[in-house]
C-alpha cells in the first residue's frame, strides 16, 4: 500500500486522517476498517473497535504493528473490490471511504516521527563532502554507519514551501529517500532487519550549506546548518515493503522541471538492514523511527556547485515511491 497522512475540511476545521491511494482517491483506513467490521461482523461497536486498531494517525498506525497493518489492509481492499471509478462511497453510518486527491492536502507520512537519523550511506557522495576539507574519507566510514540525529519538530510534506532561514546564503537540497521503524527492537541482526522496516518515504534534507561548512570544523554538528523550520521535507507517501525492491530504484531530482540530479538506491554502500543492526546496538528502536539513506552522488546543489534560488520548484523522484515537491521561500 502507499500510505498517507493528509489534512481534509470538515464543518469543524481542517482534520488530519491516512489512508491509502487508490487510483486518483485516498481511502480512509479508519473508516474503511469500519466498514469491513460492519460487514463481517456482528459486533455494534465497529467504529471503536476500528479506533483501536486501525487509528487514523499513523505513527499510532505503526505502533499497533503487524496485526493492525494486516487489518487496515484488509479494510483497503474491502473498499478497492467495490471500487467503481467517479462513484464515491460511503460508510454504513455515511461517512466517506473515499475522497480525491484534489480534495485533500498531503502531509508527512508521520506527522512526528520519535527520532530522526540520517546516515551518510553513498560512497561517492562522502567522498565529494571530505574533498571539500582536502582531506581522504576516513576510514571509519568503511567500518560502520554514520549518521547523525535530526529535529522532528521540522518535519513537512509534500508541497510544502521552505522558509528560506535569515542566516544563510546557500540553502540546498538533498535527494534521499528513508524507513520507518515499525516494531520495537535492540540488538537487531542485519538479517533480521527487514521485518524491522515498515515502508520507505523520500526525504529532502534541507541543509544551509555555508553554515554547515563551518560547523563541521568543530567536529560537532551539523546545527543551524541542519536545524531550521520546515527543513526535514518527508513523503509523499509511505510505500510499504510489499510493493518495492528498496535495492534497486532510480531516483531523481528536478529544478524548475530540469533534472539536475539522477542515480539508483543500488549505489548504497550500506544496506538499511546493516544499518538498523548498527544503530539498535545496546538502543531501542521504537516504531516511527525514521532513518535517512544520506544524499546520492551528486545529489545536492553543493556537489553540483548549483544553488536553488528563492521561488524555485523542487521535485525529487524515487521510483516506486512517487514525488517529492517542494518551492523555496523568500528570505525572512
Amino acid at each position: 500500500m502507499k500510505l498517507i497522512s493528509f489534512s481534509v475540511d470538515s464543518p469543524f476545521g481542517p482534520i488530519n486522517r491516512i489512508g491509502a491511494q487508490l487510483h486518483e482517491y485516498v481511502v480512509d483506513l479508519n473508516f474503511a476498517y469500519a466498514f469491513y467490521l460492519k460487514e463481517h461482523t456482528e459486533s455494534e461497536r465497529c467504529q471503536e473497535i476500528a479506533d483501536a486498531v486501525v487509528p487514523a494517525d499513523m505513527l499510532l498506525l505503526l505502533k499497533g504493528g503487524a496485526y493492525s497493518m494486516e487489518e487496515a489492509k484488509k479494510g483497503f481492499e474491502f473498499v478497492k473490490s467495490r471500487y467503481t471509478n467517479n462513484q464515491p462511497m460511503f460508510g454504513p453510518e455515511n461517512q466517506p471511504l473515499q475522497l480525491l486527491m484534489s480534495q485533500v492536502t498531503l502531509l508527512a507520512p508521520v506527522l512526528n516521527p520519535n527520532s530522526i537519523r540520517d546516515t551518510i550511506s553513498f560512497e561517492t557522495h562522502a567522498k565529494n563532502f571530505e574533498k571539500r576539507t582536502g582531506k581522504p574519507i576516513p576510514e571509519l566510514w568503511y567500518q560502520q554507519p554514520l549518521y547523525y540525529k535530526g529535529n522532528t519538530s521540522t518535519v513537512c510534506g509534500d508541497n510544502s514551501v521552505i522558509p528560506w532561514p535569515n542566516y544563510t546564503k546557500k540553502l540546498d537540497f538533498e535527494l534521499e529517500f528513508g524507513i520507518y521503524i515499525g516494531k520495537t527492537g535492540r540488538n537487531i541482526r542485519a538479517e533480521d532487519a527487514a521485518s524491522y522496516i515498515a515502508g520507505y518515504t523520500i526525504f529532502n534534507d534541507i541543509s544551509a550549506r555555508d553554515v554547515l561548512q563551518q560547523e563541521i570544523t568543530m567536529l560537532l554538528g551539523p546545527a543551524k546548518g541542519k536545524d531550521m523550520d520546515m527543513g526535514n521535507v518527508m513523503g509523499p507517501c509511505l510505500v510499504t515493503p510489499d510493493e518495492i525492491d528498496p535495492a534497486n530504484l532510480k531516483m531523481e531530482a528536478r529544478i524548475n522541471g530540469e533534472t539536475w540530479s539522477l542515480g539508483n538506491t543500488s549505489d548504497m554502500y550500506w544496506s538499511f538492514a546493516q544499518i538498523i543492526e548498527h544503530v539498535s546496538k545496546s538502543e531501542t528502536l521504537h516504531p516511527g523511527d525514521f532513518i535517512g539513506s544520506g544524499t546520492i552522488a551528486f545529489g545536492c546543489g553543493d556537489e553540483l556547485e548549483r544553488w536553488i534560488e528563492p521561488g524555485d520548484n523542487i521535485e525529487l523522484e524515487v521510483e516506486g515511491i512517487g514525488i517529492l515537491r517542494s518551492q523555496v521561500g523568500s528570505p525572512e
